[in-house]
């Protein structure tokens, strides 16, 4: 069985969403049988390359305070670290992402996208050196075991694997994908945001026990509240102010 994740760099849900389906998938009795693929979506395409702090991004461009903006961050914070993942607390950027996509594509070819993807992570959202900083990506594809110089040859060349990154996001698009994270089993069930693990047990048993064609259908969209709203850093602005970017994942914003 395969299982299908697409998700952005920039999304803190994503990060949590991933750490909630491998504690599934670590409990479930085929996880030998589950070949697991991750797959490029960005959350916002048009962002700019220079990193932006998130905070300040938040404020500004859904009209809130800056200690709100803060109090969406610390949530999603409390969030990560309830499922064991290190988070930064204050200093977090965020900038386009197209360039991780693309290095995540060659890293899959060389058999290392899993570690390059806790690698970048790692670096966007627990390490105080932002992972948009000049030659960051390529340090962090030698940590991750990928050959430095092919990296950083990669990384030069904007069309290198970058009809990969568009094919995914097309993909995701022609299935009905409306945020991140998004998980497909088998392309035949689908499991929308950051949902709990015992959503995510729920969903490889079904689709392990139903091995036939059938329709694709998201699974769980309400299990944990959240709104719909899109977000291009990927913070929660809360109940208060009308989700950004809540439990449900991600949304995308329309092209």
């Amino acid at each position: 069985m395969r299982v299908e994740i697409w998700s952005d760099i920039n999304c803190p849900w994503c990060y949590i969403g991933k750490a909630r389906f491998e504690r599934a998938l670590e409990r479930f009795p085929h996880r030998e049988a589950v070949e697991v693929v991750h797959r490029s979506f960005e959350l916002d395409p048009r962002a700019p390359q220079e990193a932006r702090p998130v905070v300040p991004l938040i404020a500004a461009k859904y009209g809130l305070g800056l200690e709100q903006a803060e109090a969406a961050e610390q949530r999603i914070a409390d969030n990560a670290e309830a499922e064991g993942l290190a988070y930064l607390r204050s200093g977090r950027d965020a900038a386009n992402s197209f360039d991780m996509h693309r290095l995540l594509h060659f890293a899959a070819e060389h058999g290392r996208q899993a570690e390059l993807l806790d690698a970048l992570y790692r670096a966007n959202f627990a390490e105080e050196r932002s992972a948009f900083a000049p030659g960051r990506l390529a340090e962090l594809a030698v940590e991750a075991g990928l050959d430095g110089a092919e990296a950083a040859r990669v990384l030069a060349d904007p069309d290198a694997y970058a009809e990969a990154v568009r094919e995914d996001e097309a993909t995701a698009s022609a299935m009905g994908a409306t945020g991140v994270p998004f998980f497909v089993l088998d392309r035949r069930l689908g499991v929308s945001g950051a949902q709990p693990t015992e959503t995510f047990t729920a969903a490889l048993e079904q689709a392990w026990g139903s091995r036939t064609v059938v329709p694709l259908v998201a699974v769980g969209t309400d299990e944990n509240g959240g709104g719909d709203g899109g977000s291009d850093t990927g913070s929660d602005t809360g109940s208060d102010t009308g989700e950004v970017c809540g439990p449900d994942g991600c949304a995308v914003p329309q092209r």
